[in-house]
């Protein structure tokens, strides 16, 4: 069993639906093989020797986690979501773990690197909240220790939204809806089971890199690099799909 650290009380929109079972269902096509190659190409690129430690924070079922830890790598994954640290702690052996885990609290571990990945940041609707985030990785980095943020690139994901479509898979029809508002780029994630209609929210905050710098230097750290995939090409703020931030003190 993991163990189980702190969580927040507050209820958030990522709380519940993150820990579904539909939630693993829609996203089931997840490229394994492009997470691959992202984890190589970053410690490479890194020079992140053999050993060191790494904390995957909110990694979902573990599927950086393991491939990181498959290159021999010491790993702590954390997730808020209980259902998935359940699934992800399946694979754990001496050298990979996993927790329990909210972002906005201090995390128990220090670490050489922490990597976020996957657009798990900007969920919160108080920037003070992201600042909290990158000051618990501050916090949690040994001496000349790094951070990954991986996030989606909101310039070019605003110019190509797709507002309305609908996704089959497993029998379950996905209505899906995006639209831009307050800030956030808001997916609404309509679905009926066993004549049980579902409804749920995904909500990231429309964070481009003058942000994120903001962001990241009040919280006392820097942004070195910024690449635009997951080969690590320059980022391009109108023609990126990603925007990956490598953060040192």
């Amino acid at each position: 069993m993991s163990q189980i650290f702190q969580m927040s009380s507050k209820k958030d929109w990522f709380t519940d639906w993150f820990n579904t079972k539909y939630y693993h269902i829609l996203y089931q096509h997840r490229d394994d093989y492009e997470a691959q190659v992202f984890m190589s190409n970053l410690v490479n690129y890194l020079e992140l020797p053999k050993g060191a430690s790494v904390l995957d924070l909110a990694c979902g079922k573990g599927r950086h986690s393991i491939y990181l830890n498959s290159l021999g790598y010491n790993i702590t994954g954390a997730d808020l979501s209980i259902n998935s640290i359940k699934h992800a702690s399946e694979s754990k052996n001496d050298s990979l773990n996993f927790i329990v885990q909210d972002m906005r609290l201090p995390f128990p571990l220090k670490t050489d690197a922490i990597f976020n990945l996957f657009t798990s940041f900007g969920y919160f609707a108080d920037d003070k909240e992201d600042i909290r985030v990158i000051e618990n990785i501050k916090n949690s980095l040994n001496q000349d220790g790094v951070a990954v943020i991986d996030y989606l690139n909101v310039v070019k994901t605003i110019d190509k939204l797709v507002p309305d479509e609908t996704i089959l898979l497993d029998d379950i029809e996905f209505h899906i809806t995006k639209e831009v508002k307050n800030d956030f780029i808001i997916k609404k994630i309509e679905f009926t089971v066993e004549e049980k209609y579902h409804c749920y929210y995904e909500r990231v905050k429309c964070l481009d890199l003058a942000r994120f710098k903001k962001i990241i230097e009040t919280a006392g750290l820097q942004i070195t690099e910024t690449f635009g995939d997951y080969n690590l090409h320059a980022f391009d703020k109108n023609n990126s799909n990603r925007l990956i931030l490598i953060i040192k003190a």
